[in-house]
Order: C-alpha cells, then structure tokens, then sequence
C-alpha cells in the first residue's frame, strides 16, 4: 500500500496523519495539537515534528505540509493567523533540516483542491476547475484539466470597493450574525465576480462548513455548477500527502 504523511497547520491546529494514497484516506487516526501561541516559525516546527513521530511511518516515508499562504519553491510569502516572521522564510528548507528528511510544502487551499480533484468532487472533471474553501477566510485552489495552478489568492478579490472575503467567509456569516439565505446573496455575489473573470466548469466549496451545505448551496444563484467538498476536515491531509508523494517521485 502506497503511503505518505500528511500535514495541515491552521492558525489554531496542527493536524496530521498517515494517508493511502490509492484509496485518498486516512491510515492511521488523525492527531491534532494546537498551533503554539503566535505562531512562530521555531515552535511550529518543532510541533510539526513531535507529530510526525507520533504518526510513525516507516523510514524515507514521503511528507507533504500545507499552510496558510502562498508558497513558492519552498518559501512562505505571507502568513495568515500565524506569526509574521514567516513571511519570506525558507520554511521548506527547515522543515527538511528538523524533520531530516524531504519535504514538500504548499499552500493549505492548493492541497485541500488537490484532494479534491483526485480523488473527491472534481475527479474526472476536465476544463477550469475552482476550489474555494470558506473558513476564517477565503482560500482558492485553481485546477486546469486536473493541474494545479499554484498560488491563486481570489478571496481577496475586491468588490464594492472592499477586499471581498471580509463580506463572504464563514467568519464574516459569523460576525454579522447572517442567516445562511442572507451570507448565500453574500456567496452569489463573490461567485458571480469569479465566473465573469474566469468562467469555470465546476466550483468546489470545501472548508469546515461544506458540512453544512444542505444549508446554504442550493441557494447560491451562479450560472456554474457548485459542488460540496467530500473531503472536508481531511482534505488539506490528504492533499498534501498525494501532492508530496508525486513532487518526489519526480526527484
């Protein structure tokens, strides 16, 4: 059985686990700790590691972590809910150099796409393909005929003269007390801005509250199919655990 490890720091938990990369699942119980207070890069790694031994895979087993900001040949380009001492660190060299071994890092919507479209809502889907996970923010994932096109940070696509994921994130749902039909107008709007730039084939709506979507989807008015995430908690796991595997076989 194909393996790798898989990891998801959040600006409030560090999640982890042992994935099969055939079936797209876990193989071991996920563990989670909480993210260190602030953030820094020091403690995180150093918690990073503490799960990975606890996950206990066998020797020269791929790893793949995926975090809050773009990532670019190994280097964090910002930091969301995490110290700002990551932005522009080589965080890839030194999550290598603790853990010893290689390691693969990208950014945590890029990896919850990627397990969407292996092996969740968008397998087999060919054209433009867009993730978009609701949660504290807005993250985005963008997949051409299943390749993923790295980096893309469209929550932050202004409208009405604001950066749009302060109106249409879960978080914001929260903070202005939305009923779901009102925060679905919010979605409708984001939504349509995103079709008429991009005119995708299919959106995946991933984050915690695709739990919910029985709740909110069907009321999003778009002219593009939207779909719930089927990977859900896991998918960032999962995602970073494959993406890690394929990177280095390559090697």
């Amino acid at each position: 059985m194909k393996q790798a490890i898989g990891i998801d720091i959040g600006g409030t938990g560090i999640k982890g686990a042992l994935v099969n990369l055939k079936k797209g699942e876990l193989a071991t119980e996920r563990l989670r700790f909480d993210t260190p207070d602030g953030g820094k890069p020091s403690s995180v790694v150093k918690t990073v590691v503490e799960l990975v031994k606890l996950i206990d895979a066998p020797k020269n087993t791929p790893i793949g972590i995926c975090f809050p900001a773009p990532v670019k040949d190994g280097v964090t380009l910002s930091a969301a809910n995490v110290s700002d001492e990551w932005i522009g660190l080589q965080a890839g060299e030194l999550f290598s150099k603790a853990l010893g071994a290689d390691v693969v890092l990208l950014n945590d919507a890029d990896a919850a796409g990627v397990a969407e479209v292996k092996f969740g809502a968008g397998q087999d889907q060919t054209g433009l393909v867009l993730m978009c996970t609701l949660g504290t923010g807005i993250g985005t994932a963008l997949f051409m005929n299943g390749k993923l096109i790295p980096n893309t940070e469209l929550g932050h696509i202004e409208i009405d003269g604001v950066d749009y994921e302060t109106k249409a994130a879960y978080s914001a749902k929260e903070r202005e007390n939305l009923s779901f039909e009102q925060w679905s107008k919010v979605l409708s709007k984001y939504f349509d801005r995103l079709n008429r730039l991009l005119y995708p084939d299919l959106i995946i709506i991933g984050g915690g509250v695709s739990k919910e979507h029985g709740s909110f989807i069907d009321m999003i008015e778009s002219n593009v199919k939207i779909v719930p995430a089927r990977s859900k908690n896991n998918a960032g796991i999962i995602g970073a655990a494959y993406y890690a595997d394929k990177r280095l076989s390559k090697d």
